[in-house]
């Protein structure tokens, strides 16, 4: 272990861009750290609490003794530190504070510790972040697999319930049984990235990890860290790249994590009005204090620097730039100006996402922002938040509410469909079908479709496969692939013995299908977040329900032909026009029996012949079976 000297210690550069909030390594500086001194083997520790009068560390080494091994305060920085000699990596530890206000002392995790016990014990875990990457050829040339241009589709796993171990309590898999199957499988369904809801450490398991209180800790419920890295590696050595969900709008108020930190609202805005999240009962960051911002940039350059991250999604974005979010008139302080936009989280974010690309070139970041927020995905330079791609949550909400609807209405409700090209491409999206649509009695999505038990199967091969043709990203949640039944349970595995049975095998070999399509074909994926991708044909045929489009790439003639049937009625002889002549080939057919489908279709596809539709050329006369999409390319 290193030598204990003034390269290891923090330094007046550390402090002064701590305490200006611009720090973006904190996690090397302040937590437990192994070293030596004076020839003795121990650890050395650091905490930020100014407001401390006295603080302590206790742990399995000093029989939990709260005042034998004091540290000591740094100048004015509010930083106390200390080496203590004996402590060793594997060894359990908290902070004691006491503070200089209201006789408040407290427990305290350290808020940079790496690892903690597993839950629901709570202390703090002396270790390190020592270990071996394979993944060197993929951390190479990730940024092309992931750029605005790639065929990026996300499969999102909560990785307590994606496979369970019911022939041992039910448990959940472990990080590096979880490396042996995922990889694998996201590989053979052709997905190029999975995104991990939060891995953060969290105390409540039912919080999925969106209340964090570990913010430089993956969750020791399925290891170490060491064992999360070998998962992040295993994915990029099988050519899968890895998001991680980041949570910085607000943490739990648990004693033994961030609140109430020093005996002073240190992380949070003191202000319930300010600091208390009505929706999930927790605290929100003081954005505008300095050393918080650092405290999180340097989080999120964490996951990135030691674990690898190809991206980070942001949540509850609008959370965070709205003061009113949630509260009712006199329950939320006004900006400066008088306004309901959160001054401070917005310079914060926009700072976060220029110091990762700054660092991170080959990464994205996500926002999930549920409002209309302009330019969240803009650079910060022209007046945007800087994120790389926003979540798109109103095609999400209005194509449900759509296919929800008996086919027999759904002729009045076609601007649900098409509403969304009005505003695609004024941010670059990802089309989420994420996890917030299968829980809180919301049902599965196969549950969610209209009609009968084929017609449900039928409409959500349409649904996945309307999604694939559309411009931008794609996301998926675990189950959704093979049409999960049941609402998603974090509790259980999820059920995958559905996977094996005709209908289900069907939708999954359908997204498999979907996947390779997209993947192969720079037509689908080229220009996702330019209009010079995608051309409707035909957005108006509302009374039989059926929408035709083109998507395009970068090279002239690189066209794909999307149309779609949104009603249970064959549409056989249905005109469609198109930019030149030739055979098209129906390269996909989600009515096909290989879906389990009813094996409607074009026999391959369709000569184009010199019948001008739709202001075009040449025209199609194609059969367009029930609650179907087809995809045709012009093969000379």
């Amino acid at each position: 272990m290193p030598e204990l000297n003034d390269a290891h210690l923090i330094t007046d550069q550390d402090i002064y861009l701590f305490n200006e909030g611009n720090h973006l390594r904190l996690y090397e500086k302040l937590g437990a750290h192994p070293a030596s001194a004076g020839g003795k083997e121990g650890t050395r520790f650091a905490v930020w609490a100014p407001n401390a009068r006295q603080v302590f560390v206790m742990g399995d080494f000093n029989a939990w003794s709260k005042t034998r091994d004091a540290l000591r305060e740094r100048g004015r920085s509010g930083i106390w530190e200390g080496f203590i000699p004996g402590v060793v990596p594997g060894q359990n530890y908290k902070y004691y504070i006491v503070s200089r206000y209201n006789g408040f002392t407290a427990e305290k995790a350290d808020p940079a510790g790496f690892t903690s016990e597993v839950p629901p014990k709570t202390s703090s875990v002396v270790g390190t972040l020592d270990y071996a990457w394979g993944d060197e050829d993929w951390m190479k040339a990730r940024g092309k697999t992931i750029s605005l241009k790639s065929p990026v589709s996300i499969y999102e796993v909560h990785l307590g319930s994606w496979r369970r171990v019911p022939e041992e309590g039910n448990r959940s898999l472990t990080y590096r049984e979880t490396a042996e199957q995922l990889p694998a499988y996201a590989r053979e369904m052709g997905f190029s990235h999975v995104e991990l809801m939060p891995v953060t450490e969290h105390p409540f398991y039912g919080s999925w990890g969106y209340q964090t209180t570990g913010y430089f800790a993956p969750t020791s419920r399925y290891g170490s860290p060491q064992d999360f890295m070998f998962l992040v590696d295993r994915l990029h050595q099988a050519g899968i790249g890895v998001i991680l969900d980041w949570v910085p709008a607000h943490f739990p108020a648990d004693a033994h994590g961030l609140a109430y930190f020093d005996g002073t609202h240190l992380y949070e805005h003191a202000d319930p009005k300010q600091g208390f999240h009505p929706d999930w009962k927790s605290s929100i960051f003081n954005f505008g204090r300095n050393e918080v911002r650092s405290f999180l940039l340097s989080s999120a350059m964490f996951w990135l620097d030691k674990y690898h991250a190809d991206g980070l999604r942001v949540d509850a974005v609008a959370s965070m730039l709205y003061l009113d979010y949630s509260r009712k008139p006199g329950e939320w302080v006004p900006n400066r100006y008088g306004g309901n936009e959160n001054l401070e989280a917005i310079a914060f974010l926009k700072q976060f996402n220029q110091v990762v690309y700054q660092n991170y070139p080959d990464v994205q970041t996500y926002a999930e922002e549920s409002t209309a927020w302009p330019m969240v995905s803009r650079p910060t330079h022209l007046g945007g938040l800087g994120f790389g791609l926003k979540w798109d949550m109103g095609w999400m909400h209005d194509t449900l509410d759509y296919f929800a609807r008996d086919p027999v209405y759904r002729k009045y409700h076609h601007n649900s469909l098409t509403f969304r090209l009005l505003y695609a491409f004024g941010e670059n999206f990802t089309l989420p079908l994420s996890h917030d649509e299968v829980v809180h009695g919301k049902g599965s999505l196969l549950d969610k479709m209209a009609g009968d038990e084929w017609q449900k199967f039928a409409n959500l091969r349409l649904l996945y496969g309307g999604m694939f043709a559309q411009p931008g990203q794609k996301l998926m949640f675990m189950g959704d692939e093979f049409a999960q039944r049941s609402e998603w349970r974090h509790e259980a595995s999820l059920d995958w013995h559905l996977a094996k049975t005709s209908p289900h095998a069907g939708v999954r070999a359908w997204v498999r299908d979907l996947n390779r399509l997209y993947a192969a074909e720079t037509a689908l994926h080229e220009l996702n977040c330019s209009p010079a991708g995608f051309e409707w044909v035909d957005a108006n045929d509302s009374q039989q329900s059926v929408l035709a489009f083109l998507r395009k790439g970068e090279r002239q003639g690189d066209v794909i032909l999307a149309v779609c049937n949104f009603t249970s009625v064959p549409r056989h002889d249905y005109q469609v026009g198109v930019p030149r002549g030739g055979f098209w080939k129906e390269l996909l057919n989600s009515d096909a029996a290989a879906y389990w489908g009813s094996g409607v279709g074009n026999l391959g596809g369709s000569e184009a012949r010199a019948l001008p539709v739709h202001g075009r050329p040449y025209s199609l006369r194609l059969t367009l079976p029930p609650l179907s999409i087809v995809f045709l390319k012009c093969c000379g």
